[in-house]
């Protein structure tokens, strides 16, 4: 049985981009086909919560390669949208941080695919923010299906 949401969703307007690829990378240093956010939809830095999302393309580098005819978008890769989304929220709340460098992913599950064309959105709740680390519970889905859980933590450099 998939766990619960990470925090309510439901006053949340998933339709309406908060951050955009512009504002993301003026935060991120990811570029071309490293950069895995598209948009923020909704961010409480405060709170240390965060959704955002990355649109799957049929035209990504993996596609061809990464099982030929039915392209699924590595585990590697959600993995590192989690922790793009985390480093967003983190740099943002941080603001002395230039980069927050990934460290460790732990209880990490897959429990679906991405295919191209799919919305890939990441949940992420803050459990810890140091000045030296930063911990976030990460949750993505495709639609309301779960695809992908765990703990992403950074460290600030």
């Amino acid at each position: 049985m998939p766990p619960p949401l990470l925090f309510d969703t439901s006053d949340i307007d998933f339709g309406k981009v908060q951050s955009d690829v512009e504002h993301i990378e003026r935060v991120n240093p990811h570029r071309g086909v490293m950069r895995l956010l598209d948009g923020v939809i909704y961010m409480d830095a405060d709170l240390g919560r965060i959704i955002a999302y990355h649109d799957v393309l049929d035209t990504e580098f993996w596609v061809e390669g990464h099982i030929p005819g039915r392209p699924l978008m590595p585990g590697v890769l959600i993995i590192e949208a989690a922790a793009q989304t985390a480093s967003f929220l983190s740099l943002i709340r941080l603001k002395n941080a230039a980069f927050l460098g990934f460290v460790a992913a732990d209880g990490i599950k897959f429990r679906g695919q991405v295919e191209p064309g799919d919305r890939l959105i990441v949940l992420e709740q803050a459990t810890e923010f140091r000045p030296r680390r930063c911990v976030c519970k990460s949750q993505a889905f495709v639609g309301d299906r779960l695809v992908f859980e765990g703990t992403i933590t950074g460290m600030p450099m």
